[in-house]
């Protein structure tokens, strides 16, 4: 299938979630990720924070637990510069102000937020649509994270985050896809 393809049967797929299953879902991804060794021996950590309409992965229960019982484990959001194409990452704490962008993605307020920059980050949760069996990740389109992740440190593991299991094979995938190392889903973990 190609990613046009991907996307439009993925977003169904989400949309025919019940809340109940989405929340049982999410809750199966967290667990996932803190029994596996992802964590293991990171200082700081980039996740993306949930779009709700979307219905994406509910990563607010990885960062409460994280806050909770990793306190010295630094959590890394973005902020999208639609002008550019670029993202840059900030400090995400309990008190940090976020604002919604124009695309309902909640961002943290630069005014307010410590910068951090990408080669600080140690492993990347990288939103996603689908994924194949290849470790290639479908996202919205936009290229945004390709762009962040073309410069992470090149033993910092990019794990994506899906509901769902993988498809068999993304059709038309290019050289400037980035692949992901890992993924988590709620049935298992992926490792690319």
């Amino acid at each position: 299938m190609t990613k046009a393809e991907i996307r439009s049967l993925y977003r169904q797929k989400r949309r025919s979630l019940s809340k109940e299953e989405w929340q049982q879902r999410s809750e199966a991804i967290a667990e996932r990720i803190f029994v596996s060794s992802l964590l293991d021996n990171r200082r700081v950590i980039h996740i993306f924070l949930p779009i709700e309409k979307q219905a994406e992965v509910n990563t607010w229960l990885i960062i409460h637990r994280l806050w909770r019982e990793f306190p010295a484990i630094r959590i890394a959001v973005s902020r999208t510069d639609f002008t550019t194409g670029t993202m840059a990452h900030y400090e995400l704490l309990p008190t940090s102000v976020l604002l919604t962008n124009q695309f309902q993605i909640p961002e943290p307020d630069p005014n307010t937020s410590l910068p951090i920059e990408t080669p600080q980050i140690d492993v990347v949760f990288a939103p996603l649509l689908a994924f194949d069996e290849e470790g290639n990740r479908v996202g919205y389109g936009g290229g945004f994270y390709d762009r962040f992740l073309i410069n992470c440190r090149a033993d910092c593991p990019i794990v994506g985050l899906s509901l769902f299991d993988p498809v068999p094979l993304i059709d038309d995938t290019y050289e400037g896809d980035i692949t992901l190392t890992h993924c988590v889903t709620p049935f298992r973990l992926y490792t690319f």
